[in-house]
């Protein structure tokens, strides 16, 4: 596997299957570790970053992460390659950031099922995504990930606090729970709130589509527990089961009922709009192609439309990100190619001319 193979189709998160994959995007575990006997990343000076990186590799690449396995070197690699990954959500905006004498990797599993960032904020940063609400399945992928590390790494673990971490949110068991949320009805609804309301009160983060720092774009929204300390992996996994997913899905399929019931001509004159859009714009620009996906995401699961799959609309989201069509086209362009080659590949994805 290299990056060349991964810019024409999303990852495994991004296949529209899984329970309530109309509502939830996908699922995420994260795990943050650290080696034993080293410094945290931003307190350790180059040589100890390279020790590490060149322990984690061994570890990494003996053979028992799987076949696939693709190792970046990111200091080595192109921007538009780090960008690329950025927008794949298998590195972070901070790790791509590191300038060429800071020493960091991450490793990709078969079909992005799993990455494993190398001296990011951790020394470690574990993350397995899928598809829909598969939270237990992701769980289970991680544990076993972690399992496989710590028994040829020695790990920064405290009887009394756990797992340490360089920030002390993440101390006990290092995880942070996540899923992405497509809530276009309670936008259009104005009852978004409700959903900051919910994770205020159930002492969650929201980030938008590209994690810290982001805007909700398409209606899109990131849910993760904020603290880990004291608390269980499975307590938390559980919180987000039965309490948090099945409350904001809730609220959004509500206000889809209200907007289908109580609204159908404006309903579908967004979604129609949206389409006619798409498939006949010459020129697209990225935040405007995210609201006009949303619009037609939440046509195709009402019923509204049915030419096209969510699969592709999932697709679309990524592929039409800068760093996806650069690399589609095999060279760099400026805004007004990138907006032509957006709109171009949106009208070859939905069929249209």
């Amino acid at each position: 596997m290299n990056l060349n193979d991964v810019t024409e189709h999303a990852g495994e998160w991004l296949r529209g299957q899984g329970p309530h994959s109309d509502i939830v995007l996908s699922s995420r575990v994260r795990l943050a570790r650290n080696l034993a006997g080293f410094p945290f990343v931003d307190h350790a000076d180059r040589r100890q970053r390279q020790e590490v990186l060149d322990r984690c590799r061994a570890a990494i690449t003996a053979g028992q992460f799987g076949q696939d396995l693709l190792w970046v070197d990111l200091p080595s690699s192109p921007d538009l390659d780090r960008h690329l990954l950025v927008e794949r959500h298998l590195i972070s905006r901070q790790h791509a950031a590191g300038g060429p004498e800071s020493p960091r990797a991450v490793a990709i599993g078969e079909n992005e099922t799993f990455a494993i960032m190398v001296n990011e904020e951790d020394h470690l940063r574990l993350q397995v995504l899928r598809s829909g609400m598969q939270l237990d399945e992701a769980y289970t992928q991680i544990d076993h990930l972690d399992d496989l590390l710590e028994a040829k790494l020695d790990l920064a673990y405290s009887s009394k606090w756990g797992y340490l971490t360089a920030c002390p949110t993440n101390v006990g068991t290092g995880i942070r729970v996540s899923v992405m949320l497509h809530l276009p009805a309670l936008r259009l609804t104005g009852e978004i709130e409700k959903v900051s309301r919910a994770a205020r009160d159930m002492r969650l983060e929201i980030r938008g589509f590209f994690g810290e720092g982001s805007e909700a774009l398409g209606d899109l929204f990131q849910i993760s527990n904020k603290v880990t300390l004291g608390r269980t992996e499975q307590e938390i996994l559980s919180d987000f089961q039965n309490v948090v997913v099945p409350q904001i899905t809730a609220y959004e399929q509500q206000a889809r009922q209200v907007l289908a019931r109580q609204r159908p001509a404006q309903l579908d004159d967004k979604i129609w709009r949206a389409w006619g859009i798409l498939t006949n714009a010459r020129v697209l620009g990225a935040e405007e192609v995210l609201s006009l996906l949303s619009q037609l995401r939440l046509g195709v699961n009402l019923g509204r439309i049915q030419t096209v799959d969510i699969r592709t609309i999932n697709e679309l989201f990524l592929l039409t990100q800068t760093a996806h069509l650069q690399k589609m086209t095999g060279c760099l362009m400026d805004q007004g190619q990138r907006r032509e080659a957006r709109a171009q590949l949106i009208r070859r994805r939905l069929g249209a001319s």
